[in-house]
């Protein structure tokens, strides 16, 4: 599920829904520059600990404006209360002029970029407990820090990219990719799923070790269809599964249209007991 940090806490009660429903993942978006959402690290820090099995993660983190020696150390903290629930979505930056706005860095494509590769790498050696991280890169620059404490199991990094330098950073580096289809198309998807599988078995990785995610928005209804992903529950666990077999995703994250986000966690878990049986039990990620 990927409910909306508002500042009445409604994020919290679809948490718990989907907690109790038997869902996987609860994301969070990282907007710091929006007046009424909540600081996302506060509010999954809350939700894990108001949660008993669900894993939660940011979708995605803002990476301009948070560090990665402190992301790393956020990241650690909740993943060890929460008894290892707790997975990094990151991206390099988008909304230039909020960030900027905000006190932080205004970067070039190219610049986001680099700044994403570096801070891959710095959060892979925090979370080690390397003693002693020198970093001196052209975005951050650590000099001497320890890292630690660890974490309670190994974080994996997905990344929420599009470009396709960045789309062959995740193959090398990452261990998800997690797109927006309202983003983006589905033929524009499967370029790049092939990118990242090249990128990959270029980097000595077997492709199908990386998690392919997909944020999709849409409505269960109790009627007729109204479109795509905009109908009821037997069409969206066909489309789904469509998604799955044809497209090569294995885990997808609800963004409710409605003004009723509880009401629709409730209906994706129907949909999503329905898709793991239609799909079936023995894919490697699960799904949702």
């Amino acid at each position: 599920m990927f409910p909306r940090p508002d500042a009445d806490g409604g994020a919290l009660e679809v948490a718990k829904v989907a907690d109790a429903e038997g869902l996987d993942l609860v994301g969070i978006q990282d907007h710091p520059y929006q007046r009424r959402f909540l600081d996302t690290f506060t509010l999954l820090g809350w939700i894990a600990a108001s949660t008993r099995r669900v894993r939660v993660f940011p979708d995605v983190a803002c990476l301009p404006l948070r560090s990665p020696a402190m992301l790393a150390k956020q990241a650690a903290t909740i993943d060890s209360l929460s008894g290892g629930r707790f997975e990094l979505g990151l991206g390099a930056g988008g909304f230039w002029d909020a960030i900027h706005a905000m006190g932080g860095p205004r970067r070039s494509p190219a610049e986001a970029l680099e700044a994403l590769e570096e801070a891959i790498s710095i959060l892979r050696r925090w979370w080690a407990g390397e003693r002693g991280i020198r970093h001196h890169g052209r975005h951050y620059r650590l000099d001497g820090v320890h890292g630690g404490p660890p974490p309670a199991h190994r974080i994996e990094i997905w990344l929420g990219v599009y470009g396709t330098r960045a789309v062959e950073l995740c193959g090398r580096a990452a261990d998800g990719w997690i797109p927006s289809l309202p983003m983006t198309d589905l033929e524009t998807l499967g370029r790049r799923q092939a990118l990242l599988d090249r990128a990959a078995r270029e980097a000595g990785r077997d492709p199908g070790s990386i998690r392919r995610m997909l944020n999709v928005a849409g409505e269960i209804t109790g009627s007729s269809s109204r479109g795509f992903l905009e109908g009821p529950a037997d069409q969206w666990v066909d489309q789904l599964a469509e998604l799955a077999v044809d497209h090569g995703f294995d885990t997808f994250v609800l963004w409710p249209r409605d003004t009723d986000p509880v009401g629709q966690t409730a209906r994706f878990a129907a949909v999503a007991q329905e898709l793991r049986r239609v799909v079936g039990g023995d894919q490697p990620n699960s799904i949702p």
